[in-house]
């Protein structure tokens, strides 16, 4: 019996590496099919004789990431899961609680709700840490809790959570829940509109199509198009906004893959809303694949002056594929050219350093190309604005800050023991600054640099071969000035650091909309696009 199960399980896990057999790959039939048969027999004889009991689906999910993990971080493998995940991604509709939730092994944490969706009207809160629904205790649900908080429309769940130290419960109401495309516009001036494009979902152009033609009835004789923070979407999207301010018939981009079905150029099909209007493009370190797509474009054409930090740099282009039992994958199926002929794909994942890292390409091998205009552009590091804001100047440390979830946590706390009188006023103080260096202190933070790894490594080294005695007062001294290196970066990133800090502190009184609202009267990325929009000569200066 215990073998038959096996057997059901190895076949259709054949049948689903079949198709790497396909069209694209007919000439290398017979080495992947030896391999498959390889594979497939390892996998059944190790199931059945290893010493202990293994589970097939674990073994299995290894086996897959392991390999895909030797090509790039956009090749995916989708369980049933994921594929919903992306689902919600490509629509922005599901039915749950209204809130960005982010799972722990142990709670569940709040970190938006969305104004007027479910959770905010239970009373939840960005910080709020979830540790059971209804019965089930998150620290020991086995699968993915953040599905306990999905179900039917108009089905009721009960929560307990912990907030300052104190635990509280509450009840939600499920409902449907749209993610809007575009989250925000309105009238910066009387004559300048802002559209925020927050994804390339599939309602992308329909949202960014109703809000220009808004903002333009509204009186709008400039636009700003924000998409910092942006990940990208549907390349689709991409191309019918970028349509929106170019003529119908023009090259946007062209793709280009091993697999000749793959190669592709995509040109605008309707007519313009306006080809005149003058536009800036924001973009920041986080605007990928589609909003590099629509910036890059936009450039390349002389359409749009570009405002903000260099973009991330991806030029790949995925496809999923379906497999059996609902599963996917998703593959890397081409690389992506804007109208110029450049590819911005930033990091090589072809050829790697010692660690297994992806390579950086060197911007002495960056290739110049040309605008409509005849400016000069680059490939290889992401589009490059037009009017460079530099983003923080260490992004490692930066970047460990972040991900650390402290700057999260400390704006939780701020919350909680203040009450600013008008939020759009509010400016963190050098005082905010060093209350929040004491924070990372307080909570442990601490990142080893390549640096201080090679250090620690080459006094083991030293150490072993009984050298440690003569150089160990060296190594503390260099020890020492690292660290008060790494209290220097932070320092010289305090306008970066305080500027996450206060977009994080601002939605917490008033929602991400008012964050929009706090950007127009504070961003300086805005400021200066207005400033651009506002002179006709500066702004044509830059497409010239």
């Amino acid at each position: 019996m215990k073998y038959l199960l096996k057997k059901k399980i190895i076949i259709p896990i054949l049948a689903s590496l079949l198709f790497f057999a396909g069209t694209s790959f007919k000439n290398d039939f017979f080495e992947i099919a030896k391999q498959i048969e390889i594979f497939t027999t390892l996998f059944k004889e190790l199931n059945m004789n290893y010493v202990d009991e293994t589970n097939p689906g674990d073994l299995m999910d290894t086996a897959i990431k392991s390999m895909l993990a030797g090509l790039d971080p956009y090749t995916n493998f989708m369980n049933e899961q994921d594929v919903e995940a992306a689902r919600i991604n490509n629509t922005g509709d599901y039915t749950g609680i209204g809130a960005r939730v982010k799972t722990f092994k142990d709670k569940l944490v709040i970190v938006e709700p969305y104004k007027d969706y479910p959770a905010d009207k239970a009373g939840l809160k960005a910080g709020d840490e979830i540790i059971k629904v209804g019965d089930i205790s998150i620290d020991t649900y086995k699968e993915d809790a953040g599905s306990l908080l999905k179900g039917t429309s108009d089905t009721s769940v009960e929560v307990t959570y912990i907030r300052q130290g104190k635990t509280q419960t509450a009840t939600i109401k499920r409902a449907e829940v749209e993610i809007k495309a575009v989250p925000h516009f309105s009238m910066v001036n009387d004559k300048t509109g802002y559209i925020v494009l927050s994804r390339f979902n599939n309602k992308a152009h329909a949202e960014t199509n109703y809000a220009l033609r808004d903002l333009k009835a509204q009186g709008a004789e400039h636009i700003i198009l924000d998409l910092r923070g942006n990940p990208g979407g549907l390349l689709n999207e991409a191309i019918k906004i970028v349509n929106l301010f170019v003529p119908k018939g023009q090259l946007v981009v062209t793709t280009k893959s091993k697999v000749k079905k793959y190669n592709k150029t995509y040109y605008t099909q309707s007519e313009p809303i306006d080809t005149k209007i003058p536009l800036v493009v924001l973009i920041d370190g986080s605007s990928a694949s589609a909003s590099e797509i629509v910036s890059g474009s936009l450039q390349d054409l002389d359409r749009a002056v570009i405002v903000g930090a260099r973009s991330f740099g991806k030029g790949l282009v995925q496809r999923p594929k379906l497999l059996t039992y609902g599963t996917q994958v998703k593959i890397t199926i081409s690389r992506y050219y804007t109208p110029s002929g450049r590819c911005i794909q930033s990091l090589d994942y072809w050829n790697r350093n010692k660690k297994g890292e992806a390579v950086r390409v060197k911007q002495e091998n960056y290739n110049e190309f040309k605008t409509k205009n005849g400016r000069k552009v680059f490939d290889g590091g992401g589009v490059f604005p037009d009017v460079i804001f530099n983003a923080s100047k260490n992004s490692a440390i930066t970047n460990a800050i972040v991900n650390s979830d402290l700057i999260f946590n400390y704006a939780t706390e701020y919350y909680y023991k203040n009450t600013p009188n008008d939020i759009n006023s509010l400016k963190l103080s050098d005082a905010d600054f060093s209350n929040f260096k004491n924070y990372l202190k307080t909570n442990n933070f601490s990142f080893e640099t390549d640096t201080e790894k090679a250090l620690y490594k080459a006094f083991e080294t030293a150490t072993k071969e009984e050298l440690n005695d003569n150089i160990e007062k060296d190594f503390k001294t260099l020890v020492s000035n690292l660290r008060v290196s790494k209290t220097g970066v932070i320092d010289e990133n305090k306008d970066y650091l305080l500027e996450l800090l206060t977009e994080d502190i601002v939605k917490r009184y008033v929602y991400r909309e008012g964050l929009y609202e706090y950007y127009k009267v504070n961003d300086s990325k805005i400021k200066k696009a207005t400033e651009i929009l506002s002179k006709p000569s500066t702004y044509f200066d830059y497409l010239k």
